[in-house]
């Protein structure tokens, strides 16, 4: 028990004094943990601040729109965890009578839970003797015991599942699943970690074997890719035309601008380009550059042009999405990152 007994050791010393740490609620627990998902503290924080208190309980969750839930997440990325959290919530309270569950068993069964998110909410919240598995745990794992086998791996999954569950506290599951996370957030970081000041240094193996910057082991598997987005900005009387993004690709029921997605960088001069620009919106067409931004998301880069449009005619019938709103009834609305980046720049050139 010394590993365990080390780490908690550590941990009622060292440990960041954060909301979600303060109560048993599942709500809560689970609202911190699916907004961290993908997503540091320090940029989380604040989005879980604002969710308590815009929706302090799960009914107030579940009866909010689609709309205000991705607009309140706008920024974060990885929009599909709103949409999955306001399903979920909706499902509380069908299913549950509103009553969140805390058995890793129900919590399993909820919409964008996964296995470390159902272990963590379950010992959090009442203690179960469930091992949480994230990265920050994988890589304690696997530099302490000297495990080489892929983390990403069907083995390595099960290698590390069953030595996280070996090893969870069953006195006090939650206490000891925070504190593994924890020391692997800040102790046991992915580089330079402070090893000289480790409590465990004299027993980890990677330290011991000149393994710290090879442990844990990740098979490289996703390929980046790129992509090119152009955007047309159509005003009339203080009115721009916006697009719902309905399809299942990135910012999934966003709102953006009309836009052509081409296989390369175009412009202007492009023949092509232009005959697709007429196509949608009129043979009589005025094209203005207007802005260049290239927009990095976890698996693909996006190089994003914005054009000014004159003289154009809107097809409702290739456009069927779009809608004309004023420019600040699109701020109320949720929108990719790129487009606020946008409206800023366009706002005070």
């Amino acid at each position: 028990m010394a590993f365990q007994q080390e780490l908690i050791s550590w941990y009622l010393v060292n440990k960041r004094n954060l909301p979600w740490r303060h109560t048993q609620d599942p709500y809560i627990i689970w609202l911190s943990e699916i907004i961290l998902q993908q997503t540091r503290v320090e940029q989380g924080l604040p989005y879980f601040n604002r969710f308590l208190a815009a929706y302090p309980t799960v009914s107030d969750f579940a009866a909010a729109t689609e709309t205000q839930i991705l607009k309140l997440w706008q920024g974060l990325g990885y929009y599909s965890r709103g949409r999955n959290m306001l399903f979920t919530a909706r499902q509380i309270m069908d299913l549950y009578a509103g009553i969140f569950p805390v058995s890793y068993r129900e919590l399993i069964k909820l919409k964008g839970v996964g296995e470390y998110t159902a272990a963590a909410i379950s010992s959090f919240s009442s203690g179960e003797s469930m091992a949480v598995l994230d990265g920050n745990v994988f890589r304690v794992l696997s530099r302490y015991f000297g495990i080489s086998t892929p983390i990403n791996s069907t083995l390595g999954k099960k290698q590390f599942s069953e030595l996280a569950q070996s090893l969870i506290d069953k006195q006090d599951p939650a206490l000891y699943n925070q504190a593994i996370m924890e020391f692997g957030a800040l102790q046991c970081k992915p580089k330079s970690p402070n090893c000289e000041i480790c409590p465990l240094m004299l027993s980890c193996y990677a330290k011991n074997n000149n393994l710290i910057p090879v442990l844990p082991v990740k098979l490289k598997t996703v390929k980046v890719k790129t992509r090119y987005i152009n955007y047309f900005i159509c005003e009339n009387d203080n009115k721009v035309l916006v697009n719902k993004r309905i399809s299942e690709d990135i910012w999934q029921h966003l709102y953006d601008f009309p836009n052509i997605e081409t296989i390369a960088e175009a412009g202007v001069n492009n023949e092509v380009f232009l005959e697709k620009v007429k196509q949608n919106f009129g043979s009589a067409v005025v094209i203005r550059p207007l802005m260049q931004v290239k927009h990095l998301l976890t698996h693909q880069i996006i190089y994003v042009q914005f054009f000014g449009l004159d003289n154009y005619i809107i097809n409702f019938n290739i456009s069927a999405e779009a809608n004309w709103v004023t420019w600040a009834d699109l701020d109320q609305l949720p929108q990719p990152k790129i487009l606020t980046k946008f409206i800023n720049f366009y706002f005070n050139k």
